[in-house]
């Protein structure tokens, strides 16, 4: 009898400690690996399995598909992904109002801002959409590529095929400026480029060389027009598998990732423009950002009453 007992908690005691085996969990995410979401994939990889003693082991794999990773995590068919919030507004609508146009100053101002209680209280809803935001990532500031023409004001955009991601915002923001924006996956950007179903896209420098869109583009313009966030994101189920300790160990490796995104996000913006120049592309650096933001105007109206003026001005004011 006691023997049986003994082995009756035993049994007990390995299904409630899941993790106490060898694990491994597949990171997706839509970049090479050289990249910046690379930058960031590796580091949470090699943080959480130094942490972990290699307990928790994670593969990282490439899929170009946004949407899909992320809707891979709310089935429990994913467990984690990188993404660009594109489509993550279509699963939390609250981080779109991050994707206004011409929200931040600068780089500071944007990390800030999602640092704070600001971006953490936005981070805090997504479980109620059964995915797990362990941290802020980031793609950069958002410029305008084609094959059609130099762009250095609003009325060089009117008329454009422009590619955006899946994002209300955004495509918003190039209708009111007179572009024929075409929503798609990024899986299928290049070919569109191609073909001329699409005359240009936008993205930051790091997406832009990494892509290697010079190869589709001829003519880069330096909008910065928008700020494109990115996130590390989890599956419910295999959050949930993990004790206390080991959700610690996840939160502190995906503020590694974040940290090595960023860095690398800031070394490719400073070298990309000279790198895209010299694979033969003509870049445009004075814009007219002044005419760019008053051209957003009518738009703004309708931001603020779907998200709240007050919410805007309150992300525009921030300061450390």
């Amino acid at each position: 009898m006691k023997l049986a007992k003994f082995a009756l908690v035993g049994l007990v005691a390995a299904f409630a400690a899941p993790v106490a085996a060898q694990t491994t969990l597949t990171m997706n995410h839509p970049l090479p690996i050289n990249s910046h979401y690379g930058a960031g994939a590796v580091a949470f990889k090699e943080d959480i399995e130094r942490r972990t003693n290699n307990r928790i082991r994670v593969n990282i794999q490439r899929n170009d598909n946004e949407r899909e990773n992320i809707e891979a995590l709310q089935i429990g068919t994913g467990d984690l992904t990188i993404t660009s919030t594109g489509p993550v507004g279509n699963f939390v609508p609250e981080t779109r109002i991050f994707d206004i146009p011409f929200l931040f100053r600068d780089y500071a101002h944007a990390r800030g801002v999602l640092d704070s209680q600001i971006g953490q209280d936005v981070l805090a809803r997504f479980p109620a959409r059964n995915i797990i935001a362990l941290a802020w990532l980031e793609n950069g500031f958002r410029n305008m590529t084609n094959s059609r023409r130099e762009v250095s004001k609003p009325d060089d955009v009117r008329g454009l095929k422009v590619r955006t991601m899946e994002n209300q915002v955004h495509m918003q923001a190039f209708r009111t400026m007179g572009a024929l924006p075409t929503p798609m996956a990024f899986s299928e950007l290049v070919p569109a480029l191609q073909q001329g179903t699409v005359d240009g896209q936008e993205n930051p420098i790091p997406v832009i060389v990494a892509n290697n869109l010079n190869q589709v583009q001829r003519y880069l313009s330096l909008t910065r027009h928008v700020y494109s966030p990115a996130m590390l994101l989890m599956s419910p189920a295999a959050w949930n598998r993990l004790n206390d300790a080991d959700k610690a160990a996840f939160r502190e490796a995906a503020k590694a990732a974040q940290a090595a995104n960023r860095a690398r996000v800031s070394a490719d913006e400073e070298s990309g423009v000279d790198e895209l120049r010299r694979r033969g592309m003509t870049v445009t650096t004075t814009v007219d950002m002044a005419g760019f933001q008053s051209a957003m105007n009518p738009a703004m109206e309708g931001w603020g009453r779907e998200f709240g003026a007050a919410n805007i001005e309150r992300i525009r004011a921030w300061r450390p």
